[in-house]
């Protein structure tokens, strides 16, 4: 349901709010490695969270990547869009473009209930609350 896109970003948002703060910004080379992610590849995604205001930054000398307070409020629903598009996430899971409620594709009716509650959950959850699951120990993530 992830594209390796959204997941690379959702690493590195996760990254960031364990790792940064306003005087503690983070340089792109040093987010890639730990997350195991393409430098080049994670500055592209970085700047379309920026862009979706999901993450801060600041350039030039003590420049970097890190979140703020608001942030770290924004949804897990919210980094999807920023990478994904909305589109793509409400769209069928065969790719089928005129799959919906009246005319649905095989999997439609299996999947539509299980995909409306994840996304619902991706739209409860925030950034802080997934970092706060991984300092408790609740949730793992290899950084």
């Amino acid at each position: 349901m992830l594209s390796n896109s959204t997941k690379y970003a959702l690493k590195a948002v996760l990254f960031l709010a364990l790792h940064s703060t306003f005087r503690n910004k983070i340089m792109v080379k040093d987010i890639a490695k730990p997350i195991n992610v393409p430098q080049a590849y994670l500055a592209k995604l970085l700047q379309l969270l920026v862009k979706g205001n999901i993450v801060s930054s600041v350039r030039g000398v003590n420049g970097g990547f890190y979140l703020t307070e608001v942030n770290l409020e924004k949804s897990i629903m919210d980094i999807l869009y920023a990478i994904e598009g909305e589109i793509k996430l409400n769209s069928c899971m065969l790719s089928l473009e005129k799959c919906n409620e009246d005319k649905p594709c095989p999997l439609h009716n299996i999947l539509s209930d299980s995909k409306n509650d994840i996304l619902l959950n991706f739209r409860k959850r925030t950034i802080r609350e997934l970092a706060q699951e991984v300092k408790q120990g609740k949730a793992f993530l290899p950084l």
